[in-house]
């Protein structure tokens, strides 16, 4: 969408009373912020089924794993 299309969006959003505005923003806001939080758990999933990252985890546990005998983690 071009710098056309977006000052028709916005006209068209000023042309609404204040109460649908904000309620147009709430919703764009509430869909937006899903949206985040779907690419990141995307994002977290891809990660997480990545052979080197599950090796670098594997080395990290084996590095920390004398700590857990240590009692401190209870």
């Amino acid at each position: 969408m071009g710098q056309t299309g977006i000052l028709e969006i916005e006209k068209t959003i000023l042309s609404l009373p204040v109460n649908e505005q904000r309620e147009l923003i709430a919703r764009v806001s509430e869909t937006l912020r899903k949206r985040d939080e779907g690419e990141q758990g995307d994002l977290l999933k891809e990660m997480a089924d990545d052979p080197f990252i599950q090796r670098e985890l594997r080395s990290i546990e084996q590095d920390f794993a004398a700590t857990e005998f240590d009692g401190l983690a209870k």
